[in-house]
């Protein structure tokens, strides 16, 4: 599917466990926390998996009073969560979706998420964005076909980082996400990174991490169990939308 947002957040378990097994494969652990770091702000801007996570980081946010940018950002999430819940959910194989995804985070947040990889946050806020596009047919089929795998459509996540020494710094990578569904539930998963655009220090670890994913696909369990929750409990959620337009 295309264009992330995606994509980390019930998930942070799941990272710990990724950490310990790059490493057991001799990538270096500086590699593995830019790894981490590219996982989280990939998973939460557009899916890494399938743009099932557009609204996968609310529960792991921390509680605060949300900004008018920030209320103005989850209602649009959640009208493409709405859309992409009832394809999934009534078979609609009409269309395509196509959404804007954008979603900002303040330090304190991410300095909880990574907290819980002991990996330390060295920016303030974050913010990325990316243009969702998902063929219904393919969430249909996904969810009608016994087995099938679904290759969606590349997506291009640009986010943004700021720190008080270097101000405001960009970076943009591309996913083409594959996930093989049986019976209505996702079984593998691979993010498919591709081109990567940042400063020369950002870019050589984002390569690093991405390259080492494409080769060993780590996040092929994460990516699962993400979909799976979204497909289940995160379309329940949402329920009374979705089957109102049906």
């Amino acid at each position: 599917m295309a264009g992330r947002s995606a994509l980390v957040p019930p998930v942070c378990g799941d990272m710990k466990a990724v950490v310990k097994q790059a490493v057991s494969r001799g990538i270096s652990m500086n590699t593995t926390k830019a790894y981490a770091i590219l996982f989280m702000l990939g998973v939460m801007a557009g899916p890494a998996g399938a743009a099932f996570a557009a609204e996968a980081t609310a529960d792991s946010s921390v509680d605060v009073n949300l900004t008018p940018q920030e209320i103005a950002e989850k209602e649009a999430r959640k009208a493409c969560k709405v859309d992409i819940c009832k394809a999934l959910r009534t078979k609609d194989a009409s269309g395509d979706i196509a959404c804007h995804v954008i979603k900002s985070w303040r330090k304190e947040q991410l300095v909880k998420l990574v907290g819980k990889l002991k990996v330390t946050w060295p920016y303030d806020g974050a913010h990325c964005s990316t243009d969702l596009s998902i063929k219904r047919d393919d969430l249909a089929r996904a969810m009608m076909e016994p087995k099938v795998e679904i290759e969606f459509q590349k997506h291009t996540v640009t986010c943004t980082i700021v720190s008080e020494k270097k101000g405001v710094t960009e970076f943009k990578f591309d996913l083409t996400p594959k996930v093989t569904f049986e019976n209505g539930k996702a079984t593998k998963a691979h993010a498919n990174w591709g081109k990567v655009e940042a400063p020369t220090l950002i870019k050589s670890a984002m390569w690093t991490a991405t390259a080492a994913d494409n080769t060993v696909n780590l996040l092929s369990g994460t990516i699962v169990d993400e979909v799976n929750d979204f497909v289940s409990r995160r379309c329940d959620e949402v329920k009374d939308q979705w089957a109102a337009q049906h």
